[in-house]
């Protein structure tokens, strides 16, 4: 399955493995599991220990405590109606199932989900995932380019398969030697947005071998950086300038 391209926050494009149709319904099965035991649960509490015994002891309260006991219970089950968007804010975009299956909600843009975001999600649930039009939902997921169903779309989410593993050169940083020593400190002046057009240009001037784009590319980064005199060629240049960038931010 291709993979989802996000740009984080620090502008670092990362490629995530969209969760598929099997898996978020495997998930949602495992959703339903939960909530149904968690109902069986709560109805069994209170015919047994509450309910049941008034019958067996004859002890008849007042329609006020029944009314109590009653609206106690009804709270007591809510979080079931909740439990898409109450585990999705507070588990970090996971339900139960979710963690399970090792998936989780995402949003396309790279920043953190919100509880709006939540809330759409679980609104339009009622009607993309419900049992009358479960077909919505998995025609959306397979047919969307970014495996998306209609509260997806609409909240700007997808959801991803969190067993992708991921070197950290995938990232513009590259871990350093304890020992490595900062070449040019001017990288101090380059922030993340321009780390990553050189580890781009390096990556796209070392497939199609076109060294004119790594001469541009290091002519700017020089005059940015008022660096004179380096007897480095354009490639070990900017790969020095990368590395002493990644040094940097893993210093700080």
């Amino acid at each position: 399955m291709d993979q989802i391209q996000i740009n984080t926050t620090q502008n670092v494009a990362l490629g995530y493995e969209p969760a598929g149709v099997g898996y978020r319904i495997l998930a949602g099965l495992l959703d339903q599991v939960f909530v149904v035991v968690y109902v069986i649960l709560v109805y069994w509490f209170f015919y047994s220990f509450v309910f049941s015994y008034d019958i067996y002891t004859g002890n008849n309260h007042s329609d006020s405590y029944n009314a109590i006991m009653a609206g106690i219970m009804i709270l007591l089950l809510v979080p079931a109606g909740l439990y898409h968007l109450l585990c999705e804010t507070f588990l970090n975009g996971q339900s139960f199932g979710k963690k399970i299956v090792a998936i989780k909600v995402v949003k396309i843009d790279g920043t953190q989900p919100s509880f709006g975001s939540y809330l759409i999600r679980s609104m339009l649930r009622l009607f993309d995932v419900s049992l009358i039009s479960p077909a919505i939902a998995i025609v959306c997921i397979a047919a969307t380019e970014k495996s998306q169903r209609l509260g997806d779309i609409a909240a700007g989410t997808t959801v991803i398969k969190l067993n992708t593993n991921l070197s950290i050169r995938d990232t513009i940083l590259y871990q350093q030697r304890p020992e490595y020593k900062i070449v040019y400190e001017q990288v101090a002046l380059l922030n993340d947005r321009e780390a990553n057009l050189i580890k781009e240009v390096i990556e796209f001037c070392e497939k199609q071998d076109q060294p004119q784009h790594l001469k541009q590319l290091s002519d700017k980064i020089k005059t940015k950086l008022v660096i004179e005199n380096s007897k480095q060629n354009d490639l070990e240049f900017l790969h020095t300038i990368l590395n002493d960038y990644s040094h940097y931010r893993f210093e700080n």
